[in-house]
């Protein structure tokens, strides 16, 4: 049988990406969106195209009653759950923390911290082979921002994926004896539409050639280092912080 991930946020760019990869793996995906229900039925259909199996599921990982139903949803629709992709963030506009808006630090907490937090927590307790699961992955979508506290554009988004660096570490820790991994995947400038929702849509090819790599890179390159650190090949694996940032 095939084994089933949840990826949230996985109607664009990394998850979107994620989501590819693992049907062409043959696991079957859950397909978190937000609001563009158009962009997660045509992931689903190539997921379904590449081979494995999908169902696109609505829900705002900042409300617990959301994520509960999302999560029911994909054992529902596709069986017990095995892995997790905590990938949904989101970014605000370029801007030095001195001019942010409580409101837009607020979202950016609330979406990328607080939503992760509840997505780790609903699948630490599918997962446990204490609480009747079968183990499994978990694999939280960071950020080189995390090291770098992007200064004069995103602190408050810098600030929330080192949130997520710290989740990784203490729940690896936690979740070891019960048969979960728990790993994060750092990207660095990577050429997705996140850009574009912070007001700098030529970013990652801009800045990608400061990089000693001198590109951005793709969500397809991001998603390989997700999918490994979610399969067997990486079964001693677990608390890593993987860059994928071209040496930034």
């Amino acid at each position: 049988m095939a084994k089933v991930v949840l990826i949230t946020g996985a109607s664009r760019g990394i998850g979107r990406a994620c989501a590819r990869l693992a049907g062409a793996c043959g696991w079957s995906v859950g397909v978190n969106y937000a609001g563009n229900e158009a962009a997660a039925a045509e992931v689903v259909r190539d997921v379904e195209a590449a081979g494995g199996r999908a169902v696109a599921i609505r829900g705002n990982v900042a409300e617990e009653a959301d994520v509960t139903a999302m999560f029911e949803t994909v054992e529902t629709a596709l069986g017990p759950l095995d892995a997790l992709v905590n990938n949904a963030g989101v970014l605000g506009p370029k801007s030095m923390l001195a001019d942010m808006p409580a409101a837009r630090m607020k979202h950016i907490f609330d979406v990328n911290v607080f939503g992760a937090y509840l997505c780790a927590r609903e699948a630490a307790r599918r997962l446990s082979t204490s609480r009747g699961g079968r183990g499994g992955a978990i694999v939280n979508i960071s950020s080189a921002a995390a090291r770098l506290g992007a200064p004069d554009e995103y602190v408050d988004y810098a600030g929330s994926k080192g949130a997520i660096d710290t989740l990784t570490i203490g729940l690896a820790k936690e979740l070891g004896p019960e048969g979960v991994r728990v790993n994060a995947v750092r990207p660095g400038l990577i050429d997705t539409d996140i850009h574009a929702s912070g007001g700098q849509p030529d970013r990652a090819d801009r800045l990608g050639m400061t990089t000693p790599l001198k590109r951005a890179g793709s969500a397809a390159e991001v998603a390989e280092a997700v999918i490994w650190l979610l399969g067997e090949e990486s079964s001693y694996v677990t608390g890593a912080l993987l860059d994928v940032a071209g040496g930034r």
